[in-house]
């Protein structure tokens, strides 16, 4: 026990390391913090000799990292874009009608080499075959498709 008293510092930084590596196993950033406070605790073995002093610097600065760093790396880290899945991921995309949407009668589209049935709420007139539809929405397995504009170059 004595060479522990005398090797404090090298001891905190031991079990920093120690929690340091046991993170890479976990990810879930909570060791890593702890890892700071243990950091912190070698930091303040080098100061004084107390050891309470080094464990309540220890346990303070692992809860403050815990409190305030954490939440937001964790937020970072894991988050990431939406994605869209399935039929969702058809939402934007452009199609080509292969058989006519008339105003109260559904037709077809062909999206992305897939045939849908296809009808375009609020378009006044029909949609003839060949011409360029987006798709606004999926419900079913129907696509609510409206006519795509050309723009004057």
């Amino acid at each position: 026990m004595d060479w522990l008293g005398d090797h404090l510092w090298e001891t905190w930084l031991g079990v920093a390391i120690v929690l340091g590596v046991a993170e890479m196993l976990s990810m879930d950033l909570f060791l890593l913090m702890l890892a700071g406070g243990a950091l912190a605790g070698m930091g303040t073995a080098l100061v004084t000799d107390s050891v309470v002093v080094q464990v309540l610097a220890a346990a303070g600065v692992s809860l403050l990292l815990l409190a305030s760093v954490r939440p937001p790396l964790v937020k970072r880290l894991h988050g990431g874009p939406e994605l869209a899945l399935g039929p969702a991921s058809l939402v934007g995309a452009q199609a080509v009608v292969t058989e006519t949407i008339a105003l109260h009668s559904p037709g077809r589209v062909k999206i992305g080499g897939e045939s849908w049935l296809a009808v375009s709420p609020g378009a006044e007139s029909g949609i003839e075959a060949g011409r360029t539809v987006e798709v606004i929405e999926i419900v079913g397995a129907t696509a609510h498709v409206r006519p795509v504009y050309d723009t004057p170059s």
